[in-house]
């Protein structure tokens, strides 16, 4: 199998495959809450030394300014009030040949749980509906990879200083499942209908993805 999907791509179909055809040839840059939030995260499970870890991160972002240095002391103070497991390795290279998925997973434990660091601020429980996503595609990839099984994965909320560990449910794989169809359809250049609840609001291809009639099999 040649076209692997990115598991990123699987989760940007999820929330809309129509941006996806749109977005898929699109360089796209890292964003620096991202950037901030991954630093700090690799330093986890270890003493945390501010002034080093701001270093690396002025060496992989040398344009960081007084919004990121302000959002990077917020994540210090808050993960320095939880316990962080180690990881055996980081950025492990990942793939499914069955299901035609690859990514990289951010931390690998010795129980052989793993860790997936995101940017966003934690919710009120759980852990998002995307995030379930992404986990249970890294665990059909780890599966397959380390030829063991996983049953879960943690996410890391930096920004919060709040690790929550998720084990997919079946809707979860269904809803992955789904999402790795319409990415191929979408590979194969196929220009997906628009999602009736499609999120919109914000979206920089709003006025060509609506242009023109809707086909009355676009509502089913």
């Amino acid at each position: 199998m040649t076209d692997y999907i990115p598991v990123s791509g699987v989760v940007a179909c999820h929330t809309c495959p129509r941006r996806y055809y749109f977005e898929r040839s699109e360089e796209h840059e890292e964003s620096p809450r991202y950037t901030v939030c991954k630093q700090v995260s690799t330093h986890l499970g270890e003493l945390l030394e501010p002034e080093q870890i701001w270093q690396e991160i002025l060496c992989v972002l040398p344009e960081a300014g007084e919004e990121a240095r302000e959002l990077f002391d917020e994540c210090i103070a808050a993960c320095s009030e939880t316990k962080w497991q180690r990881p055996v390795q980081v950025d492990l290279a990942v793939e499914s040949d069955t299901l035609g998925i690859r990514g990289r997973v951010d931390k690998v434990f010795e129980d052989g749980t793993f860790a997936v660091a995101r940017s966003s601020t934690a919710p009120k429980a759980g852990v998002y509906t995307t995030d379930r996503l992404r986990v249970a595609c890294y665990i059909a990839c780890l599966n397959e990879t380390l030829g063991h099984p996983v049953a879960g994965g943690y996410v890391e909320y930096v920004a919060n200083g709040v690790c929550r560990y998720v084990e997919p449910q079946p809707r979860d794989r269904r809803e992955m499942i789904k999402a790795i169809r319409a990415a191929k359809r979408v590979v194969a250049g196929e220009l997906p209908p628009r999602p009736l609840r499609a999120p919109c609001e914000g979206c920089p291809h709003l006025e060509r993805c609506t242009a023109g009639p809707r086909r009355l099999s676009d509502l089913f």
